[in-house]
């Protein structure tokens, strides 16, 4: 038995046995046997999603010796990369070879599979998730043959498989449409939360890249806007000691030990948050996109995450305003707002619709039950659409109205995988049992 563990420490499992492959033929292979046996597998991924998502106590792949870049078309920008490669190990290798993702979050633990199997985004209203940068994908499906799917070859699987939760099959490859390395202008600020509310439209379709968080229980938000420049523009990036003292001393070391304090004595968790607020400070640089894109997070906390219509925030966010006060456990973390643009892939949460994300985080180890459940039921009003590896109670039928292609999915799921050799708890919640 091997234990293993996600990275919020929010699922945990025992896997009975961990295969490793190193190509697609040995993942078939892997799947072929368990298949046949009747058993069940799940692709690991590197553990960033707080759902349990990835959990399994039958087989499991861990796809660490499938990694790097396959393909590169340097004509049409084209890369195809391993499924067990990083975002990080991408970024870098996508720098050697001048390109660059369009738009990426702010964390690059993640494996490109899992990135785009549970709705991985960034932000930007003219921009969509991880999801949409593909262009093809190879599968290896439940009887161990391998697939391909685009938007010309088995378009019904692209549509389900961009964002397929792992439930179609084990990702083998991905295609992603890059385009030529660029640069990142970023301006970070705090700015009165009423300001950025009343001017947040403007800046949302202004800034290539807008988002801000705000601090439970203080009137500032930490605005940031990267703007998009040619690879040739000046850069001007943090100093290696100011990148030390702004992110790990003060968001890191300081802010981590605020929290451990506001953990130990509750009732500090009110004055702590506004001393938190106060610490931001106002940094302009530029360097590279994905050095600007994604941010070290070294203190753990639980997060959940909904996708609501753009038009909703500002109701959706002064409910939840309303709401943190009259919690009985205070919120030590802060509420990150994106935006994205609508798409066309079945079980993305920006589905047929521009859309705002608000994400709720709570220190680990601290209660959040009763405010993540409050958070729901006010998104729920709205239609919200919870992110797939971040904390949700939704099932498949409260799931199956928020998705106009959710039957789509089941069917294509049947086809792929019609004895649900890719299933586990997760799925069984929100996908429903095949």
């Amino acid at each position: 038995m091997t234990a293993w563990t996600n990275w919020a420490g929010t699922a945990k499992a025992n896997p009975s046995r961990v295969h490793r492959p190193r190509s697609t033929a040995e993942i078939a292979d892997v799947v072929h046997g368990v298949s046949a046996a009747g058993g069940r597998v799940r692709p690991l991924g590197s553990g960033h999603s707080f759902t349990a998502i990835a959990a399994t106590e039958a087989a499991a792949l861990d796809l660490t010796r499938w990694t790097g870049i396959e393909r590169v078309d340097l004509e049409t920008h084209q890369v195809t990369v391993r499924a067990g490669t990083t975002l990080r190990a991408l970024n870098a290798a996508l720098d050697g070879i001048g390109l660059a993702m369009t738009n990426l979050g702010d964390i690059d633990a993640q494996t490109i599979a899992g990135a785009i199997s549970t709705g991985t985004h960034g932000t930007g209203a003219r921009f969509g998730g991880i999801a949409t940068q593909i262009v093809a994908l190879e599968l290896v499906l439940a009887d161990g043959s391998v697939v391909t799917c685009s938007a010309e070859e088995q378009p019904d699987l692209f549509h389900a498989a961009r964002i397929g939760l792992g439930a179609l099959g084990v990702l083998s490859t991905v295609t992603l449409q890059c385009e030529p390395s660029f640069v990142l202008s970023a301006q970070e600020r705090p700015e009165p939360l009423e300001q950025v509310l009343e001017n947040f439209d403007a800046a949302a379709t202004n800034d290539d890249h807008f988002e801000f968080y705000w601090f439970p229980y203080d009137r500032t938000a930490l605005v940031k806007r990267n703007n998009r420049l040619p690879l040739d523009a000046e850069r001007a990036p943090l100093s290696r000691v100011r990148q030390f003292v702004e992110y790990e001393l003060a968001e890191n070391l300081a802010f981590g030990g605020l929290c451990r304090v506001g953990r130990a004595v509750p009732k500090l968790v009110r004055p702590l948050s506004g001393l938190a607020a106060r610490m931001l400070s106002t940094r302009e640089y530029s360097d590279l996109s994905h050095r600007v894109f994604v941010t070290r997070r070294g203190v753990r906390f639980v997060e959940s995450e909904y996708a609501i219509p753009r038009e909703t925030l500002p109701d959706v966010l002064a409910e939840l305003r309303a709401l943190v006060p009259r919690l009985a456990d205070p919120v030590m973390f802060p509420v990150e707002v994106r935006v994205a643009a609508a798409d066309d892939i079945w079980l993305s949460t920006a589905y047929g619709r521009d859309s705002a994300y608000l994400a709720i985080h709570q220190f680990a180890g601290m209660p959040y039950r009763e405010y993540f459940a409050g958070f729901a039921a006010i998104a729920d009003q709205v239609g919200g659409r919870p992110h797939w590896g971040k904390l949700h109670d939704l099932d498949v039928h409260t799931l199956r109205t928020r998705y106009p292609h959710f039957d789509d999915f089941l069917r294509v799921r049947k086809t792929c995988d019609p004895a649900g050799t890719f299933t586990n708890a997760y799925l069984d919640r929100v996908l429903g049992k095949p």
